[in-house]
């Protein structure tokens, strides 16, 4: 059996990127570990907090709400604040993760890495998906960490997959629907989303944690902008964009392979 310990820059970001393939390897008996980069002091606050509740309290118990929906046996904090997005003038926060020593938010990771004897990290492509600056930063730590943990895990980047998101959004402006999102525009820091499908390695089928995935997503409510958007998906279409991940493994051989990265 596996350690996996995925690093996330926010509490909500393993719901809609990793959240199938955490549960997929749990009910296989690995062990699966989520590390959030930072406190998610940025995200929207919710309109329902309980008289002294702040939003990180409640970012807290939503992160641990998801993990019980994943069957994640450890939920671990590096401990620094939300970023904001590319020109936010929360990037220049001494205690943001964007600010963070590259080497100085390494070491935090791998004491956890260390602590669980990994096998596995995982993090993100290397702008992050769509360009965050705490996206960004966890390609970079993830990395870092990898190379000055005691035994050196396997690393594995989550990505979107361009050419897939491509596809869907040229089907949607066929059927006459209006679209504002174009995956080959600029996101947060000008690239376009994801990775070209050249470009990615593991094709994962996680069709049978759709119930998972749902309910992680649940988890995180307060952030209504992005999962309330999710959870307004009818179902079948919800299952179609979320039945696959995608990653990318440094090293190995290019090529697209469906299949599971820990059969064999």
């Amino acid at each position: 059996m596996s350690t996996l310990v995925f690093l996330h820059a926010h509490p909500d970001d393993e719901s809609s990127l990793t959240s199938g393939s955490m549960a997929r390897a749990v009910k296989e008996g690995h062990r699966v570990v989520v590390v959030y980069a930072t406190n998610g002091d940025h995200g929207e606050v919710p309109e329902d907090l309980a008289p002294g509740e702040t939003l990180l309290d409640r970012r807290r118990k939503e992160a641990e709400a998801s993990a019980a929906a994943t069957g994640t046996q450890r939920v671990a904090w590096l401990g620094y604040a939300d970023s904001g997005m590319t020109g936010w003038e929360q990037n220049s926060d001494p205690a943001s993760f964007h600010q963070a020593d590259l080497d100085e938010a390494a070491l935090r990771l791998v004491r956890i890495l260390d602590d669980e004897n990994a096998d596995i990290a995982v993090g993100y492509d290397w702008h992050g998906g769509y360009g965050h600056p705490d996206h960004i930063k966890v390609h970079h730590v993830v990395h870092r960490a990898a190379d000055l943990a005691a035994r050196r895990p396997r690393v594995l980047e989550t990505t979107m997959n361009r050419d897939r998101l491509q596809v869907w959004h040229e089907l949607a402006l066929a059927a006459g629907e209006e679209v504002d999102f174009d995956p080959n525009g600029p996101m947060d820091d000008g690239n376009p989303i994801g990775t070209p499908e050249a470009e990615i390695h593991w094709q994962v089928d996680v069709s049978d944690f759709i119930a998972q995935r749902r309910a992680a997503m649940q988890a995180h409510a307060s952030q209504v902008t992005d999962i309330g958007m999710f959870m307004a998906m009818p179902p079948e279409m919800f299952a179609v964009a979320f039945g696959t991940e995608f990653y990318i493994e440094p090293g190995l051989a290019p090529g697209l392979r469906e299949g599971w990265f820990l059969d064999g």
